[in-house]
């Protein structure tokens, strides 16, 4: 089911961006070029699939906050594009291609950025089909997660950790904020799009959490262990940056050890919502076996 369901909502995701992206005329074609060479560069698009999986764990239709979702993807590109500069990762390719400031410069990539995250809270506000209140509630939710305090500042840690052996509370806070907090906040704001009821907002964050701790560390594994051309960017580079991660402050069966057991811990998190997050639940087995 996991393959046939992601297939199907992935491919949602993907004419979803197109389409909000050509939206209104370009004011620079070149930015706008450059914006789209990121966001249709492909990839997993596993936030905006988790929001719409949200919801519909929660008793929603998850297609119907496709919008939102395509939000979400938006804010991950931005983020990826940043990531990637010079002044940050440094890095050459990102899903198998050239990264945005090797195309187009380092200072259009980093307006292209800043667009794609700005076309995201307009694409909120866009949403239809939601009270004014709840969609009040997902930004300040997804704003929040990608601020100073969640995303933005899990970037200054790790620039601020590079060539420095750091600690795993340090290690925990730093993936908490840089990744966790985008995922906790799709998962959060499909719910509530959703309409969980408490009890399910909680069940659905504990398992986000999980999710996002057990995914961070997979990503440690396969900076080791994976294919280059499987994952779409060079192997090696935690260590290339003097980077601590979880298989350097551990080991690698260590490390292994610790996303089985956040996967588990997703699992159970899910228990109290029965079938309707059966495909929540094998995204969480998925993440532990994945090769890219």
């Amino acid at each position: 089911m996991l393959k046939a369901e992601w297939e199907k909502r992935r491919a949602l995701v993907e004419e979803g961006l197109v389409r909000e992206l050509r939206t209104d005329e370009a004011f620079d074609a070149r930015l706008m070029e450059s914006m789209e060479y990121s966001l249709t560069a492909g990839g997993k698009r596993l936030r905006p699939i988790l929001l719409m999986a949200a919801a519909d764990a929660a008793g929603g239709r998850g297609e119907d906050y496709l919008t939102s979702a395509c939000a979400v993807e938006m804010i991950h590109t931005y983020s990826l594009i940043h990531d990637d500069l010079p002044a940050m990762d440094d890095d050459d390719y990102r899903r198998g291609k050239l990264t945005n400031h090797k195309v187009y410069g380092a200072g259009l990539a980093t307006l292209a950025g800043d667009a794609l995250l700005t076309m995201a809270f307009e694409l909120l506000a866009r949403q239809q089909g939601v009270p004014a209140e709840t969609m009040l509630r997902v930004v300040r939710e997804i704003s929040e997660a990608v601020g100073a305090n969640g995303m933005v500042g899990g970037q200054a840690l790790d620039l601020a950790s590079e060539g420095k052996r750091i600690d795993m509370d340090t290690l925990r806070r730093m993936h908490m904020a840089k990744t966790g907090a985008l995922f906790r906040a799709s998962v959060r704001s499909g719910a509530i799009l959703g309409g969980a009821d408490e009890a399910q907002l909680a069940a659905l964050t504990e398992y986000a959490e999980a999710f996002g701790l057990a995914f961070q560390i997979t990503d440690d594994i396969l900076d080791v262990t994976g294919d280059a051309a499987a994952i779409g960017k060079p192997v090696g580079s935690d260590e290339r940056n003097h980077k601590s991660t979880y298989v350097t402050l551990t080991s690698l069966e260590e490390a292994k050890r610790l996303a089985r057991e956040a996967a588990e811990r997703a699992h159970e998190a899910l228990a109290p919502l029965g079938g309707k997050a059966a495909f929540l639940d094998e995204l969480a087995e998925y993440l532990v076996t994945r090769d890219r």
